[in-house]
């Protein structure tokens, strides 16, 4: 049943993946992020008031935590991909809850390119879809600077020839 499912999420068509620098910058995100979670754990040891065992339980579960999202942002990543076809694009992302975006050049509206500041230090773009339903936008992220720019440029492009019905 699972493989009939999965036919749904899959084309003939051949699939870009984004870049695994795109790994190494959430896993960055993540460690950031953990520091908050160790502040506070050693704050547990430190306010004395808190039984040992609760403090070392919070330890316990940050580390749990830790691991856990580490190997999940492996995977993540691993799960977007987008095909260029005809007359329209394919995005996909998602492990659990997977998720087939298919976006027609023709309703393609606005095509943004934005980068944070870890994603600039690493390289690395988002190219964002819009079109008129909110609910077809669609995201590429973990694109190097210049295959970002060539993929707005054609999509740019491939969007003005749809909407004039060329």
């Amino acid at each position: 049943m699972a493989d009939r499912t999965n036919e749904a999420f899959t084309s003939g068509d051949e699939w870009t993946p984004v870049s695994s620098k795109l790994t190494t910058a959430r896993r960055l995100l993540l460690g950031l992020a953990y520091l908050l979670v160790i502040a506070g754990v050693v704050a547990l040891f430190v306010i004395g008031r808190v039984p040992e065992f609760v403090a070392w339980t919070g330890l316990a579960v940050a580390l749990v935590g830790f691991i856990w999202l580490w190997w999940l942002i492996g995977r993540r990543v691993r799960s977007f991909g987008y095909s260029e076809r005809g007359d329209d694009l394919l995005v996909t992302s998602g492990i659990m809850f997977r998720r087939l975006v298919i976006v027609p050049y023709g309703r393609m509206q606005l095509v943004d390119v934005k980068a944070g500041p870890i994603d600039r230090w690493m390289g690395l773009t988002t190219v964002q879809l819009h079109t008129a339903a909110a609910t077809t936008d669609a995201a590429i992220p973990g694109l190097e600077p210049q295959i970002a720019a060539d993929l707005r440029d054609r999509l740019a492009r491939r969007g003005e020839q749809r909407s004039a019905g060329l």
